[in-house]
């Protein structure tokens, strides 16, 4: 039953940060990304995302993948022993396992992973209770046109969905890799017609990132527009 553990937190910094000297900041970035990128090898997977700009509640995230549950709290660790971390929130933490879907022929739960598309889409997700008391094959019907749907006419879309039943507040975390993020908008006004939805009962929030380096995520944090160097 052993699968990974999916975790998705969720950073914003106070802008008095960026009072303070620019020297200051830039050790504090350093101390940051030195951490994440030493912890990079014991993950499965440890992708960052930006969010500037697009949530007002949020400035960057962290999608961590690991078969071993510790890692994740060792990653706190560190990162809280950070300068960097004293002027951090942390307003969203999700955490999800993968597992068998119950509704395609695989047994065993996939292993995630991440196909390097620039954007991801994740939201926590919570069905209603009818959902739950339909006939089998009911479920099994609506669930196939859903993923029709994904698999036939949004290809370029990748679908990471994880389970939270019992360990988190919501029931799935899902998550979808896209090249666009008017493509993932597309899809969900397509699924809006598909019988799955009506038993819809949670979908938000909603974070679109954008795939960078912690380095880069950082620097957008603190109002720098690109580490490409003008070599002209």
């Amino acid at each position: 039953m052993a699968g990974q553990y999916v975790a998705y937190t969720f950073y914003r910094a106070d802008p008095a940060w960026r009072r303070l000297p620019v020297e200051e900041r830039e050790a504090h970035r350093d101390a940051f990304a030195d951490v994440i990128e030493e912890y990079g090898s014991r993950f499965d997977h440890l992708r960052v995302y930006s969010t500037t700009g697009v949530r007002p509640e949020c400035d960057f995230f962290l999608w961590k993948i690991t078969e071993r549950y510790e890692t994740l709290g060792e990653l706190g660790a560190a990162l809280n022993a950070t300068p960097l971390a004293g002027w951090l929130e942390t307003p969203y933490n999700y955490l999800a396992t993968t597992k068998a879907s119950e509704y395609t022929s695989a047994r065993r739960a996939r292993k995630i992973v991440p196909q390097g598309s620039p954007y991801l889409v994740v939201y926590p997700f919570v069905k209603l209770r009818p959902w739950y008391a339909l006939a089998e094959s009911d479920r099994q019907r609506a669930m196939e046109e859903h993923m029709r749907i994904g698999r036939e006419e949004f290809p370029t879309i990748h679908n990471h969905t994880t389970y939270s039943f019992g360990i988190d507040d919501q029931e799935f975390m899902t998550a979808f890799e896209c090249d666009e993020p008017a493509d993932f908008m597309h899809l969900m006004l397509r699924l809006r017609d598909s019988e799955a939805s009506r038993y819809t009962e949670r979908d938000t929030p909603i974070f679109v990132g954008q795939l960078m380096t912690i380095r880069e995520a950082l620097a957008r944090l603190d109002g720098i527009g690109s580490l490409v160097e003008d070599h002209d």
